[in-house]
């Protein structure tokens, strides 16, 4: 960085004394805080390991960091292979860069929907892990970075979204409960759970045929019938397009919730 400068004659002195070859050197400039400030541990993570953990793909944080100070046209995603190809240091900006996280979670989210699953999934699964789960106790991981990768700004966040696929989750959302979890949802949880129970086959193409076949039989748009559902199986309002996240759930896990969630409209209160 350029904040070495003033270090560089005492640097080229000491390998003169010693006999040694003078490199040369290279000064860019510093990479501040949104506030134009030192960056620091106040302007969120200060080491490449901390992006790890905060759910950044290694690909999306070199891309990020390649583009600080420097430009090559309008061009904003780089391969490994063009980040060498195209860099010069004549190209780098002479004023310092400024830490823009909003950027790095658009790069983020390009690579999560375009890199190979097979790859996300390895770094998915260290996320999942820290969270206590293993993740071969669920839906393969490939099959999940499909599911989660369009409404996914991060990993960290993708695997708290796909957590209910891996372990039993311990409320609902009282909004999305409240809402989807009434007494008019339970004949319609009734015959899904009867018609994903009888269902040959488990995937998303014959999931999805029968609950819009009980919504038809019950003369309910199909949503008054998968939203109670969703909220059935993942405990809040928000997930994959139902076929699919049924299809990764499982039969006896799908089953076992809608079971669960007809036991809670049957509370006090809730059934009449």
């Amino acid at each position: 960085g350029d904040d070495h400068i003033n270090n560089t004659p005492r640097q080229i002195n000491i390998l003169k004394a010693l006999g040694a070859s003078i490199p040369q050197y290279g000064h860019v400039p510093m990479i501040q805080g949104p506030d134009g400030q030192k960056l620091s541990k106040r302007h969120g993570a200060a080491s490449v390991m901390e992006y790890r953990d905060m759910g950044y793909l290694p690909e999306a944080v070199l891309n990020y960091l390649v583009r600080l100070g420097w430009s090559h046209g309008d061009q904003e995603i780089f391969s490994l292979d063009e980040m060498i190809e195209f860099f010069d240091l004549s190209a780098c900006n002479k004023a310092p860069s400024a830490i823009n996280l909003s950027k790095l979670i658009w790069l983020n989210k390009h690579y999560l929907k375009t890199l190979d699953p097979v790859h996300v999934a390895r770094h998915l699964s260290w996320q999942i892990g820290q969270l206590g789960i293993d993740p071969s106790e669920g839906p393969h991981l490939p099959e999940v970075v499909t599911a989660f990768a369009e409404r996914s700004d991060t990993l960290k966040d993708m695997a708290q979204a796909a957590l209910f696929l891996y372990q039993d989750f311990a409320d609902y959302d009282p909004k999305a409960a409240s809402k989807n979890l009434t007494a008019a949802a339970k004949t319609p949880l009734q015959q899904i759970h009867a018609a994903l129970a009888a269902l040959p086959e488990w995937r998303a193409e014959t999931l999805h045929q029968a609950v819009k076949a009980v919504a038809g039989t019950s003369g309910l748009a199909l949503g008054k019938v998968a939203q109670p559902l969703r909220v059935a199986i993942s405990g809040t309002a928000v997930s994959p397009p139902i076929d699919g996240t049924l299809e990764l759930l499982g039969r006896s896990r799908t089953l076992a919730r809608i079971e669960r969630a007809l036991e809670y409209i049957g509370q006090a209160g809730i059934d009449g």
